[in-house]
């Protein structure tokens, strides 16, 4: 038996140290995407949505002059593809910084 204990050891405890240190690296990672913001806009920037890394709605903004009480519908979709985009871009965000951390390993559940 090696000296000091079992062998492989020193390469497990370096692993746990590392996971260690990428966990709270997330976290961190977490609370600092949870400030930052993205922003898409539908129609020609009609509708702009704003949201934050955390997948919440900041702020939508509407163009009055798409405001048309005999097509609601269109300012409804035109609504739902913004905040479906910004959703995609939030997701893309945290996807991208979180990656820089595990080195593109993918984890899933985790973010």
């Amino acid at each position: 038996m090696a000296k000091g204990g079992f062998p492989g050891m020193g390469n497990m405890n370096n692993m746990i140290k590392q996971a260690q240190k990428m966990q709270k690296d997330m976290a961190k990672m977490q609370e600092e995407l949870e400030k930052r913001t993205v922003e898409a806009s539908a129609g020609g920037g009609a509708v702009t949505v704003i949201a934050s890394g955390k997948k919440q709605i900041e702020e939508i903004k509407i163009d009055p002059e798409v405001v048309d009480a005999d097509d609601v519908e269109m300012l409804q979709d035109l609504i739902m593809a913004a905040v479906n985009e910004a959703m995609r871009k939030a997701d893309e965000m945290v996807a991208s910084e979180m990656g820089k951390i595990t080195g593109g390993m993918n984890l899933p559940g985790m973010f």
